[in-house]
């Protein structure tokens, strides 16, 4: 931890010297780390116990020798500045986001001084996050997983999950800064397998009935929810609007399948979310920001609820099956 430093003197006007240049916090103070979540508690149940586990794993425990300040947007992302303000001005010793390049914007525009570790699946370069993926520069660093490079392979899956399927929706968020290379992907891959694609937008929760609305005209055949926080946080409404709908959906995050989704593909929030917590306590006990590269969370799972299957009357290919980490029976 930063020693000689009283943690009062801390949080001071941009502008002045950062922590980690600085000697930091009296070893007998416990530190204090603001979590800025794009979500709600009950959406992000796996980041936080996963983030737990990576401090844990460091020797920081909550309550114990670490505090942990939360602050939810509950999905109301024009209050995510007003929550990093306020964590900024609490004050406390690092700042840890969660829900994308929208959460670690708002940290980053609200202070220049405390350091940040994020999580993200978008390219934290090309949004300025930071200056670079090797050496961040600045008071910023943090985790990325993977996410837009896994769109051809979910279109493939929807595939095989639903063969006659002939049309393929997708589910994306238009502002979303790596769209584009998502929809590229996913139409390569569409027209490799010979299916047409449907590029559904919703950028808030009043779009997402809309969509449905759109899926039941057009005759979607199976649907393709690519990743967003905007559909982590109105993920209940996806999945029961899905399942009355009755269309066959492949999600990009576990829980969607643990919720009553049918199949997941995608990165494990769980050991993304680790690494941030290992990096949070890295820096508590001295490490620079601007030191630690970004990491990558590489550990993909492959997850199927075979109760939804067969309520949708579907049949899971053994091929599938076969290869998934887990089948929820």
């Amino acid at each position: 931890m930063y020693r000689g430093m009283r943690r009062r003197t801390f949080l001071l006007a941009a502008g002045t010297v950062p922590l980690w240049t600085s000697p930091g916090i009296a070893q007998t103070s416990r530190p204090t780390i603001g979590f800025l979540a794009s979500g709600s508690p009950e959406t992000f149940v796996t980041v936080v116990s996963g983030f737990q586990e990576g401090l844990k794993a460091a020797g920081f425990v909550e309550g114990n020798n670490v505090a942990i300040e939360y602050r939810w947007a509950q999905g109301q992302f024009n209050q995510l500045p007003a929550l990093a303000a306020d964590l900024v001005q609490k004050p406390v010793d690092l700042l840890v986001t969660m829900g994308g390049n929208v959460a670690a914007l708002a940290a980053k525009r609200a202070t220049s001084a405390i350091p940040i570790v994020f999580l993200t699946g978008d390219d934290p370069v090309s949004s300025g996050l930071v200056e670079s993926l090797n050496r961040p520069g600045g008071n910023v660093t943090g985790v990325t997983w993977l996410a837009a490079e896994l769109g051809a392979k979910n279109l493939e899956l929807a595939s095989e999950l639903v063969p006659a399927a002939s049309t393929i929706g997708v589910l994306i968020n238009p502002n979303r800064p790596t769209v584009q290379a998502q929809l590229a992907a996913a139409k390569d891959a569409a027209k490799a397998i010979g299916k047409t694609l449907l590029v559904l937008n919703a950028s808030q929760k009043d779009d997402i009935e809309k969509v449905f609305a759109t899926i039941a005209e057009g005759r979607v055949d199976a649907l393709l929810v690519t990743v967003d926080p905007v559909f982590i946080v109105n993920r209940v409404q996806i999945i029961e609007t899905a399942a009355r709908q009755r269309v066959p959906t492949l999600y990009f995050q576990r829980e969607f399948v643990d919720l009553g989704g049918l199949m997941s593909y995608g990165a494990s929030a769980h050991d993304a979310s680790r690494l941030v917590g290992g990096y949070a306590a890295r820096i508590v006990k001295g490490a620079r920001p601007a030191d630690l590269p970004i990491q990558r969370s590489t550990k993909i799972e492959t997850v199927v609820n075979l109760r939804t299957a067969k309520t949708l009357g579907l049949t899971i290919p053994p091929t599938l099956l076969a290869r998934a980490d887990e089948v929820i029976e």
